[in-house]
């Protein structure tokens, strides 16, 4: 029995090593990626091994992650009880768990399903672990620079599908880089104590009454509105992605508004929630558009 028990929360604990809601929001914006770049159907095969592949190196890439962080998470309230801080895990172990799933990603995108994705998926990673992992103790910047690697799995997806790097992809690039900044922003304003106490300079931190961090929001929301227009504007998508993309993004350039007028928990929260069901209602839409043509 004990056994048992301890083998559900190695299982547990490995999972967590992962940040599988970050791991599900990547293997999804893929996932519409190589839709958008399949002009009239998918090949199942090459599907599931681009979404398993890039799944795998977002995984490991959250391992190492936590691994390098392992100190600064154990500052933090929100991060404390992580496996690694919490000391349910030895650091040998996760930096195994973590380059196991990351190389097993690459590897089967390289095999499987082409050379250019398992590029952009090991540039990917390096740039997260190597660039903005430990930037973040440095300068507030960190935010921006985090925004690269996180917008590349739906470029992963177009080129999984396609074999090229085109507009497409880099226009779902350009979505998912600003539709990050006021997600991420609201949470730094929430948790703005922890990151302080952790030794973070992120902009929250220095920003007392929040009005920088609120202008910043809508800077952002607002420049998000044209690129989310900008593939109907050039026949990638139709009538179906321009109603998603501006009710949408109108929703999304309100609630960041409202924050920057009242930086509150409350309007913070308000954001991050508008932010989370913004992404998958826009792609969701555009997604749709581009089903909807097949027929």
């Amino acid at each position: 029995m004990r056994a048992e028990i301890a083998s559900r929360a190695l299982a547990a604990d490995l999972v967590e090593l992962c940040k599988p809601r970050i791991t599900l929001l990547v293997t999804l914006t893929t996932a519409a990626g190589f839709v958008l770049a399949s002009p009239e159907g998918i090949d199942p095969v090459r599907f599931a091994n681009a979404l398993v592949g890039t799944a795998l190196v977002a995984a490991g890439s959250a391992a190492l992650n936590q691994f390098v962080e392992r100190e600064t998470d154990r500052r933090m309230r929100r991060t404390a009880q992580r496996p690694l801080p919490a000391g349910r895990m030895s650091p040998d172990g996760a930096l195994a768990w973590a380059v196991l799933l990351a190389s097993t990603g690459l590897l089967q995108l390289l095999l499987l399903v082409n050379a250019l994705t398992a590029l952009v998926g090991a540039a990917t990673l390096a740039a997260y672990v190597l660039v903005y992992t430990p930037m973040k103790r440095v300068s507030s910047i960190a935010t921006v620079i985090g925004a690269f690697p996180g917008a590349a799995p739906p470029v992963m997806g177009w080129t999984a599908a396609s074999g090229r790097l085109e507009l497409g992809g880099w226009l779902l690039f350009a979505l998912l880089f600003l539709w990050q900044l006021p997600h991420f922003l609201s949470i730094a304003w929430l948790y703005r104590a922890d990151y302080r106490a952790a030794g973070m300079p992120l902009l929250t931190v220095n920003d007392p009454d929040g009005r920088r961090t609120g202008r910043q929001a809508v800077l952002w929301a607002a420049a998000l509105v044209p690129v989310t227009l900008m593939p109907s504007a050039t026949g990638m998508t139709g009538w179906i992605a321009l109603a998603g993309a501006l009710a949408g993004g109108a929703w999304f350039l309100f609630a960041a508004a409202t924050f920057a007028r009242n930086q509150t928990v409350a309007t913070a929260r308000r954001l991050l929630l508008v932010s989370v069901f913004y992404l998958p209602a826009v792609l969701g839409a555009m997604v749709i558009d581009h089903l909807v043509r097949w027929r």
